[in-house]
């Protein structure tokens, strides 16, 4: 954690917060307009759906626009409008909607994320969700969450059994192989509590204690990099199945507890790559 806030505290995290907040206004000046509207949706899959709607691409222009105003030689990485200045030492990873396919479906399961790392190492980040009226954020090694007007700190549950563990994921079928399938339903088979659907706001609730555990596969980078910082600054864990830092995406498991996560590590250590 001492990383994270040397990191963190070289840009002020002032600075940064205004950023999130700005960019999470503008973004939201696109996406909600079009929740639950008649919207048109791409499929950016040669094979199977992966849904884009013309409500992520404006909202990451939008973001774009705030923290190139702020930051000029910083770099940013988009889900939807590729890379700038990418070999910077600070890099902003955005992804404009996070659970696109709750938001063609009307469900409040979706967030605006934005990231910040530096030499690759996450050291801040946001998610929003402006439905609800909730945005969770970390810098400098403090986690919060704003409902409203308020906001208040973030702390994980404590939770250190898996048998006493509420676990989330977006999908079993996120799982790419038998193997990796197998492993996760040795967790789930254990856990108190499963729940699907979550995306984003899975990650949120373990870093304010609702749920204990998260574990899920195939993520690319600007999904995962803004949650690191909230996850960690909140006293959780979050790393790959292989127990390396989660900054690239693919295999993650993030938990409440050290205890926690290397019970689920144990069991998801065959199928680890």
């Amino acid at each position: 954690m001492a990383g994270l806030q040397k990191d963190a505290e070289e840009i002020d995290s002032g600075r940064i917060l205004a950023v999130f907040e700005r960019a999470a206004e503008a973004a939201a000046r696109h996406t909600l307009p079009f929740f639950r509207t008649a919207l048109g949706i791409a499929n950016k899959a040669a094979h199977g759906f992966d849904p884009v709607t013309e409500a992520d691409r404006a909202a990451e222009r939008a973001i774009r626009e705030v923290i190139a105003t702020a930051f000029p030689d910083h770099g940013i990485i988009g889900e939807e409008l590729g890379e700038t200045r990418s070999a910077s030492p600070y890099v902003w990873l955005v992804d404009p909607i996070d659970g696109t396919r709750a938001f063609i479906s009307g469900l409040p399961l979706w967030g605006t994320l934005i990231g910040l790392t530096r030499s690759g190492r996450a050291i801040a980040g946001l998610m929003s969700q402006p439905y609800l009226g909730e945005s969770f954020f970390a810098a400098g090694g403090v986690a919060r969450l704003r409902r409203g007007t308020t906001a208040g700190p973030l702390q994980v549950s404590g939770v250190t059994s898996l048998a006493s563990a509420r676990l989330a994921t977006t999908s079993p079928r996120l799982f790419e192989s038998p193997q990796s399938r197998a492993a996760y339903d040795a967790v789930e088979a254990r856990a108190r509590v499963t729940r699907y659907g979550t995306d984003c706001y899975g990650y949120c609730m373990l870093a304010a204690g609702h749920v204990d555990l998260v574990i899920e596969e195939g993520l690319q980078p600007f999904d995962i990099a803004a949650l690191i910082p909230i996850i960690e600054a909140a006293g959780g864990v979050i790393t790959t199945w292989r127990s390396g830092r989660a900054e690239g995406g693919g295999q993650i498991v993030a938990a409440a507890t050290p205890a926690l996560h290397a019970q689920a590590s144990e069991l998801l250590a065959p199928a680890a790559h």
